[in-house]
């Protein structure tokens, strides 16, 4: 018997096939971006690169191979930080306060594309100015300097007169003398709804101490709002009543002006309390462009010759060439008035009657000022006998149209 071995037996398991690996994908068949080898640069080359570098005018690449270089280099690591500086002092850090002309310039590029639909009147462009430029200068300050010291300063016609009050007074009074525009226009009264009264003296200055009278405590930063609102109303209101409105007049208590020339007073002397306050808070602030310069000179200029006779009636000024004022219409002695730089001209002033005919031919005295110097005498802020004029002819003409000028001021 012979003895059965299993292990010996054939195997007739079927066998599986050999798995054959599947071949590798290539980068370049997926669509995906090729890493991009290293750039290997010589030791000159880079050293060259290192002001490209600085100004940030490398390649991606470039600039990695310099970084990966500078980390091993350290003389050309000192190099690339001396660069850096100065590359620095090349690009000094820009102001962020914004040019005030950047609001007119925005404007005007855009009605030169869509003129508005109801355009605002020119004559009270300058009063839609100022008061935008103030509101921004107020944007800018502080809490604290709402109550910081503010000086009003003018010229009562036989010397300067100051009044102390706040940022936030100065405010209160804009908002109350501009009050005088809104009631002829048939608006609010800021005086009246302050007080529940109108004042019985519709003086700038009575209305000022009555609204400054009628509150328990200073003015504080929230006059600001009325002040603002009052603003837009009276831009809005004059856009809406179209130019004819100009013709309105406007009461002062002792005069009155038309409505046109009133919201160019109340342009100017915008202008001059917002850079009362600039000088309080340390604030640049620059004069209004020329062409609203402009017409507040000639404002100016066109009163001066009833300012000339209301001194001279008052026994202010020297009695004019005849004991009586020049009928209206007939020519009269004249005064030459030129200003220099911004908003300049020439201005014949009549020095015999408000009436007069301004006649060249008549002309005894020639006065030449800076725009910004006559508008400070105006606004009260120098003294005639330090207005820096020139002057040729009449002394004694020259004399009184300068104190003229500055009594043109008031609180």
């Amino acid at each position: 018997m012979n003895s059965h071995n299993p292990s010996e037996e054939p195997d007739h398991t079927p066998q599986s096939p050999p798995r054959i690996p599947i071949p590798r994908t290539s980068i370049e068949d997926t669509g995906l971006p090729l890493p991009t080898p290293p750039l290997i640069l010589e030791h000159r080359v880079l050293k060259a690169l290192l002001g490209a570098w600085a100004l940030a005018a490398c390649s991606p690449e470039e600039t990695t191979a310099v970084e990966d270089h500078l980390g091993d280099c350290g003389a050309c690591a000192d190099e690339a930080l001396r660069l850096r500086e100065a590359v620095g002092l090349l690009h000094p850090p820009e102001t962020l306060d914004l040019d005030p002309a950047l609001r007119t310039r925005v404007l005007q590029a855009c009605l030169t594309r869509r003129p508005p639909r109801i355009p605002v009147p020119s004559w009270a462009t300058p009063y839609d100015a100022e008061t935008a430029r103030l509101d921004a200068l107020l944007q800018d300050i502080g809490d604290a300097e709402w109550h910081a010291p503010v000086r009003l300063r003018w010229f009562d016609g036989k010397e300067p007169i100051s009044r102390r009050t706040t940022v936030a007074g100065v405010i209160a009074h804009l908002l109350t003398v501009d009050g005088l525009v809104a009631v002829t226009l048939g608006l609010e009264d800021p005086l009246e709804t302050r007080t529940g009264t109108p004042t019985p003296d519709p003086t700038p200055s009575a209305r000022t101490e009555a609204f400054w009278g009628a509150a328990h405590v200073p003015p504080t930063r929230s006059v600001r709002g009325p002040w603002r609102e009052q603003s837009h109303n009276l831009v809005r209101t004059v856009a809406f009543a179209g130019g004819g409105s100009g013709r309105l007049p406007v009461p002062y208590g002792d005069f009155e002006l038309p409505l046109r020339d009133s919201m160019l007073d109340r342009a100017f002397e915008t202008w001059v309390h917002a850079g009362d306050i600039a000088d309080a808070v340390d604030y640049p602030y620059e004069p209004p462009s020329p062409r609203h310069l402009h017409a507040m000179i000639d404002l100016g200029a066109r009163m001066l010759p009833s300012a000339l006779a209301a001194r001279r009636q008052a026994g202010l000024a020297a009695p004019g060439e005849t004991p009586h004022l020049v009928p209206a219409g007939t020519p009269g002695r004249s005064l030459r008035l030129e200003i220099e730089g911004l908003g300049g001209g020439e201005w014949l002033i009549p020095l015999d009657s408000p009436g007069a005919l301004a006649s060249p031919d008549r002309e005894v005295a020639h006065v030449a000022l800076d725009g910004v110097e006559f508008c400070q005498l105006a606004a009260g802020h120098v003294s005639p006998e330090e207005a820096a004029a020139g002057q040729s002819g009449d002394r004694e003409a020259i004399r009184d149209v300068l104190f003229a000028a500055a009594s043109l001021s008031r609180m």
